[in-house]
């Protein structure tokens, strides 16, 4: 396999987000979309499942392309899946694997919003949305929402889907900010 090729399995992922992407490229994040997505595209439909799936293969076969970059110890890694651009219609995709909680100095915002597929590892890993903790399904939060990531009950790992792959990290002063 030469140096810049993917793994096969890192391809469809990116291949069938693409199709995805293109089901909501016009709609702009926040409580409506989440809703959409949750109905439409949850748990038991063609896309959940076939992101699901692919990413519990490649963590299960070690395949090296999900979630590998450590940034807080073993329990919160990240990877770039696709960088923002045409074929994704400027939507950055990454993989972020959370387990526990205690992330509050990794506090962002999303200028443009963001879409969160959360793929439950353990049965009982809920990630906070700005509507909540969500289990396996979607979280969508609204353009300039901001928070520090937040898991309970195990670990997940969140599929991220971000216009115009924007993201600021930000200082937390006062954890009651988020």
């Amino acid at each position: 396999m030469s140096p810049s090729a993917l793994h096969p399995n890192h391809q469809k992922l990116i291949d069938r987000a693409k199709e995805f992407i293109a089901e909501i490229e016009g709609e702009t994040p926040g409580n409506e979309l989440e809703a959409r997505l949750n109905s439409q595209f949850g748990p038991g439909t063609p896309y959940y499942d076939d992101f699901s799936s692919l990413i519990k293969q490649g963590l299960a076969n070690n395949e090296g392309w999900v979630s590998k970059e450590g940034v807080d110890g073993a329990n919160f890694r990240l990877c770039d899946i696709s960088p923002p651009s045409e074929d994704t219609k400027f939507f950055s995709i990454l993989t972020v694997y959370l387990e526990n909680d205690g992330y509050e100095h990794i506090a962002h915002v999303h200028p443009y919003g963001e879409l969160n597929c959360v793929i439950q590892l353990d049965p009982t890993a809920e990630m906070k949305g700005v509507n909540g903790w969500q289990g396996a399904g979607w979280t969508s939060p609204y353009p300039g929402s901001h928070h520090a990531p937040s898991v309970r009950g195990g670990g997940l790992v969140a599929l991220v889907f971000l216009p115009a792959g924007r993201l600021a990290f930000k200082e937390l002063k006062d954890p009651r900010d988020f």
